[in-house]
């Protein structure tokens, strides 16, 4: 038990971890404006190996996480696709940074100041990642949702059901955003929203699922799974 909660708090701390390196990146990198470039541009120039290595350190806490939420969730609905999901999640993570999008936006200095034109392997297989970062992370939501409604939580049921449509929602948004043209910061801005959001609800649950494990060492009373 006491292996599960060490790996379920790898998760926790993942999405914190990454916020504040990139907020911390955002204000300090020479010539990066953040308003304008999407956080994936961290993953280039001389300091680019910072981003790198919060994308695949990230995505490994991600990935330990969701051994431990196997552990814990040996019965019930999710109990499978739940942390095969966020452990691909976490690989998505993983394969963005190892694979860096291409200059764009403006940055680094020199680059175009739209969209990235060298459309190489490494800049496609970023947007692999990416696309399995947020499937995965959208599909978690509605697994967990289903879980909890099953198991009595309507919050927690609820809470993942509305992080499930609000990914999807901001990601499309940004989409519709950058076609008209506003200089691309609500696209860069909203990304940030989306990372904040989905990171954020997987270290809420990898908390939520720590108690559970808390709660049965403590002895206290706590709810069967159906």
């Amino acid at each position: 038990m006491r292996l599960t909660r060490a790996l379920l708090a790898c998760g926790a701390v993942a999405g914190p971890l990454f916020i504040v390196l990139v907020l911390i990146q955002d204000y300090t990198r020479p010539g990066f404006d953040p308003r304008r470039q999407p956080l994936s541009l961290l993953s280039l120039g001389d300091l680019g190996w910072i981003q790198v290595a919060n994308f695949v350190v990230t995505g490994a806490l991600y990935v330990v996480s969701a051994v431990g939420m196997r552990r814990v969730l040996r019965h019930g609905r999710g109990r499978a696709w739940g942390p095969l999901l966020i452990g691909a999640f976490g690989t998505g993570l993983v394969v963005v940074g190892l694979f860096r999008t291409s200059p764009g936006w403006g940055y680094p200095q020199g680059a175009p100041t739209g969209v990235p034109t060298d459309a190489g392997l490494s800049h496609m297989l970023h947007g692999v990642g990416f696309f399995v970062v947020l499937a995965s992370l959208i599909a978690a939501c509605f697994v967990f949702a289903r879980r909890f409604a099953t198991l009595g939580e309507p919050r927690w049921a609820a809470f993942c059901a509305v992080i499930g449509v609000a990914l999807p929602a901001i990601y499309v948004l940004s989409g519709v955003l950058s076609e008209r043209g506003e200089n691309s910061q609500p696209l860069s801005l909203l990304l940030r929203l989306l990372a904040l959001v989905g990171w954020g609800w997987a270290a809420l649950l990898a908390m939520r699922l720590r108690q559970e494990t808390m709660t049965a060492r403590g002895g206290l009373p706590h709810r069967p799974t159906r």
